[in-house]
Formats: structure tokens, sequence, C-alpha cells
């Protein structure tokens, strides 16, 4: 569980990142969290976009995604995700 100031931070390095997955009208599937959770294991902290043509809500796909590939929801601004989790191999981010 991040703490505030964690979340503050990681939202802060997330400022300038793209998303890399993208959420359409197929919604939430196994093939998506897969990905991620690869990406997510060499990048750390990655960004997810709701498309405009998804019926699905960004905070409940953004709480279905974290829970799924175990990672942590970072934030929901819009219709943009922030994942976070710490990686075993890649370690690049320092918590304060």
């Amino acid at each position: 569980m991040l703490t505030g100031k964690q979340k503050s931070h990681l939202r802060s390095l997330a400022h300038h990142l793209n998303p890399i997955f993208q959420v359409g009208k197929e919604g939430k599937n196994e093939n998506l969290i897969r990905h991620i959770e690869e990406a997510i294991e060499t990048r750390e902290l990655i960004k997810i976009s709701v498309l405009n043509n998804s019926i699905e809500d960004p905070k409940e796909v953004g709480e279905w995604v974290a829970e799924a590939s175990g990672s942590e929801l970072v934030q929901v601004i819009g219709k943009t995700i922030v994942l976070y989790k710490e990686s075993k191999d890649h370690k690049t981010i320092e918590l304060p």
C-alpha cells in the first residue's frame, strides 16, 4: 500500500510519460493484463488510456487492472490510469 507522499512522488514521475496501452471498445480482458504485467516489470511505472469508444468507466478499469496485475493504482485522472509495481530485476524508482 502506497502512502500519500509516495503517490505524489509517483504522479510527478508519471507526468511526462505517454500511455503505452489503450483500453478500447473490447474493454477489459486477460490479454491486456498479460501485456501490462510484462511491461510493468521492466518499467515499474506505466500509463494506460481509456479510449472514448470504450463503454468502461476508467476508475473501474484502473481498479480491475491493478488488482489483476498485482500492481498499485496511483491515479486515475480523466481517462488516464497510472500504475506502479516495484520491479524485481529492473528497480529504478526509489520511493520516499
